[in-house]
């Protein structure tokens, strides 16, 4: 029921705001948006700016990858797309999708077939859009695929760290690597309500021309999205599914239960009480 003495007129699916970050129910002042509701906006729209011109602290995050996958070969790797810098990424989604002369120079490159790649998988940790989502997602989401991982033969290849990047890079480092599978985790086009939405890219025998149709997403890592558990959870099945048949992209299909019904069985869905 609205207050009499307030200027704003509520609105009934208010109590649905619980569920949900979308704009919904946010009441009225004549016909206008109330005053903290407008506020709210032009805040989440400068958080999302911010998220797409924050630059990515690379040693920073390599720190905390090395503690998320004891036992890998070598150190973290850092890499840079061809694209010089922020301003040049945004203005060139091509250029972000290829690496410099000087991390290709780093790669020791490998044509080899799908016998001869040494490696099972390998891991891309992109910018993107949104570093912030890298930064807070990244390490807590591989910490919780190596514990599903961990027992199971998989040869996993250096990490490698890249800025300026878009989704498509992971296709040459996964080939210059030799993994057989790559896995791009990038920081999402922020939203009003997710500046910090993390994307999964899986493909199966990576190579520079493939396109999106190749590659299987997982999309929304974020605490308030897509938990890391539940998309651990996924990505695992995808994994072992993509190894088995030896495909990725529209031919591999997320046939898993949801991973919230499997975490959290005997929760109800609020629609149906």
């Amino acid at each position: 029921m609205s207050d009499p003495q307030s200027p704003v007129t509520a609105n009934p699916w208010a109590a649905l705001r619980q569920f949900t970050d979308a704009r919904i129910a946010l009441g009225r002042s004549g016909v206008s948006l109330p005053t903290s509701a407008h506020l709210a906006f032009q805040l989440a729209h400068a958080q999302a700016r911010d998220a797409v011109h924050r630059g990515l602290d690379g040693p920073a995050l390599a720190e905390q990858l090395s503690a998320t996958w004891p036992g890998l070969p070598g150190s973290v790797l850092q890499l840079h797309s061809a694209a010089t810098d922020r301003n040049h990424y945004l203005q060139r989604p091509d250029l972000g999708r290829r690496l410099d002369i000087a991390s290709r120079d780093l790669l020791a490159p490998s044509e080899g077939t799908l016998e001869e790649r040494p490696f099972d998988v390998a891991f891309v940790i992109a910018d993107g859009l949104s570093a912030l989502a890298i930064e807070q997602n990244a390490a807590p989401f591989l910490a919780a695929l190596h514990q599903r991982m961990a027992g199971e033969d998989w040869k996993v290849a250096p990490l490698c760290v890249v800025r300026q990047a878009r989704v498509a890079i992971g296709d040459e480092i996964g080939q210059a690597l030799g993994a057989k599978a790559v896995v791009v985790l990038i920081g999402e086009r922020p939203g009003l309500s997710s500046p910090d939405s993390m994307g999964l890219y899986l493909t199966w025998m990576p190579r520079v021309g493939l396109t999106d149709a190749s590659r299987n997403c997982i999309s929304n890592v974020r605490p308030a999205g897509l938990v890391v558990e539940e998309a651990a959870y996924k990505l695992h099945f995808l994994l072992a599914e993509s190894r088995q048949r030896q495909l990725s992209g529209v031919d591999l299909k997320d046939e898993t239960a949801t991973a919230a019904t499997a975490l959290n069985a005997g929760h109800g869905n609020f629609l149906l009480k």
